[in-house]
């Protein structure tokens, strides 16, 4: 949580898990709401991620996937993938928020239509091997919760680094931009409290 992902049509798995998807998507989109250029580039905590570069990296990481499983392991340039996924972390100069969120939009509407016109989600494509893992067949669903685990992982690096940068916390942010109505805390002791 910080937003409550609506349930899906009874047997919709795929409208399951990109809802999932797209909720911790919005967890990194929030996190840069308000923010000036400087702020997103900056590094406030501990680490040395931006936010701006999460952003870029989230895009940049979901958009390798998709290649990796519409390639299926073929003529695909893992090499090049590669050292894309290395950069990805630190935006160019013209790599404005507003330019990189336009990306991530037009990433997660690639990935909803390939999710969508798959005949189902047990099709395997090829994963490369990696230094850290051995690759071989996975299926379309294994990449989607794949997907979700290192969205949410961004997501939840994005709400410490924003909160660095001006204080605002992830509920803030759900509240301020409206992805989610505020609730009536009172009552809602009132009730609990009885």
């Amino acid at each position: 949580m910080p937003v409550v992902v609506k349930p899906e049509t009874p047997g919709d798995e795929r409208g399951a898990l990109l809802a999932y998807l797209d909720a911790q998507r919005g967890g990194v989109r929030r996190a840069l709401h308000g923010l000036t250029e400087e702020q997103a580039r900056s590094t406030p905590s501990a680490s040395e991620l931006s936010l701006a570069g999460i952003l870029k990296h989230v895009a940049v990481g979901e958009r390798g996937w998709l290649r990796t499983l519409q390639a299926d392991g073929e003529e695909y340039d893992h090499a090049a993938a590669m050292g894309e996924w290395e950069d990805s972390f630190k935006p160019g100069e013209g790599e404005t928020v507003e330019a990189l969120l336009a990306l991530y939009a037009q990433v997660a509407k690639e990935t909803e239509e390939a999710v969508r016109a798959r005949k189902s989600l047990d099709e395997t494509f090829d994963s490369p091997k990696v230094p850290w893992d051995e690759g071989g067949k996975r299926s379309w669903r294994w990449a989607l919760l794949h997907l979700i685990e290192e969205t949410a992982r961004h997501a939840g690096h994005a709400d410490v680094i924003r909160e660095t940068v001006d204080g605002k916390g992830a509920f803030d942010l759900v509240f301020e931009t409206g992805a989610m109505p505020e609730p009536d805390w009172a009552a809602f002791e009132q009730e609990h409290l009885k």
